[in-house]
């Protein structure tokens, strides 16, 4: 299981509901790395989704309420409503294959589960109120790789893989 996000110079990963920032080069790394692969996401995230609708080309498993269940299953999401149920759904994928995509909550919930976080680091403040945990101070992450500066609508970005080097099995 991997983590993908973009975060701002503070790791924040959002602001009112939605991302902080419109960056070309980023959705295109995002789509092309989940496109037939199965992401997991929390019931905000997928209400943020335009329309509030799955991604398209993907299994989207989506960690919600129990009241919210109908309306999940209703856009052809699978819904989920314990880490235990999650665990248990996405085992039937190859994990290589399963993608955490927000928010934070799950991001917080499930890193410790993910054996890699591909983070597109953006070198900007985005006024963001909600963050993601600042990898480059948690002990297990170690940052293995980063791509040289690139210029996404303004925004210097790096795309950042970081490795955990000590992966719980869920």
């Amino acid at each position: 299981m991997r983590a993908i996000f973009h975060a701002d110079s503070k790791w924040g990963i959002g602001r009112e509901g939605g991302l902080m920032f419109s960056l070309p080069k980023d959705m295109k790394f995002f789509r092309e790395t989940t496109m037939g692969k199965v992401v997991v996401m929390g019931y905000n995230t997928l209400r943020s989704l335009p329309q509030g609708r799955p991604l398209k080309g993907r299994v989207n498993i989506v960690l919600c309420p129990e009241e919210a269940e109908g309306s999940v299953v209703g856009v052809g999401a699978v819904a989920v409503h314990s880490l235990e149920e999650l665990f248990g759904e996405v085992k039937k994928y190859p994990r290589d294959d399963v993608y955490v995509i927000g928010g934070a909550s799950v991001y917080r919930a499930l890193l410790p589960y993910c054996e890699e976080a591909l983070v597109t680091k953006v070198d900007a403040e985005g006024g963001a109120d909600v963050f993601a945990p600042n990898l480059d101070e948690e002990e297990a992450f170690e940052l293995i790789s980063k791509t040289a500066p690139i210029l996404d609508s303004g925004y210097t970005i790096r795309f950042c893989t970081y490795k955990n080097n000590s992966v719980k099995n869920p």
